[in-house]
């Protein structure tokens, strides 16, 4: 894969994520933790940078996320973690994310955009799961910005591109 294409999908990833972190830090405290609230702030979060993580990894079988998280996201009677995440917690995860999906379109080549991966329920090529885990990423990030402007009135605004180079 040329390496302009990598700049560009980084780019826009790293804009994802980016409009992420800044709804995430957006947030009140007392959103945050608001148990009244479906879906919860700060599980919509999490949430969001557990499938991250899982979408960028090689296999479902391999995948492990960094403490203190753990696979119970996978289960399917939709057991919640045990307690709500501090945000700090949960800048620590965006930042494996981010590193991680960085990582991954940065040793990109044309091998690996057409490899055919089965993860989860997802089967395709690289490319296209990484596009999948873009607009997975962009949607929930949109949903939290959607929760902010009902609740405190405001919200981050649109990022175009990220700031952050491909390569460091």
């Amino acid at each position: 894969m040329e390496d302009k294409w990598k700049v560009v999908v980084w780019q826009q990833f790293g804009a994802t994520i980016d409009m992420l972190e800044n709804a995430m830090h957006a947030c009140p405290g007392e959103l945050w933790n608001d148990r009244t609230q479906q879906p919860e702030f700060w599980y919509l979060v999490y949430h969001t940078l557990f499938w991250l993580d899982f979408y960028l990894s090689d296999s479902a079988s391999s995948f492990v996320p960094p403490l203190p998280f753990t696979l119970d996201e996978m289960d399917p009677e939709g057991v919640l973690p045990e307690h709500p995440y501090t945000t700090d917690e949960l800048q620590n995860y965006l930042e494996h994310g981010r590193e991680k999906c960085r990582g991954l379109i940065a040793a990109l080549n044309e091998e690996r955009v057409a490899k055919n991966v089965a993860i989860g329920s997802f089967e395709g090529s690289r490319m296209e799961l990484l596009l999948y885990n873009l607009r997975h990423v962009q949607h929930h990030a949109a949903q939290l910005n959607l929760i902010l402007r009902q609740q405190i009135g405001s919200a981050p605004r649109w990022i175009r591109r990220t700031s952050r180079t491909l390569n460091g």
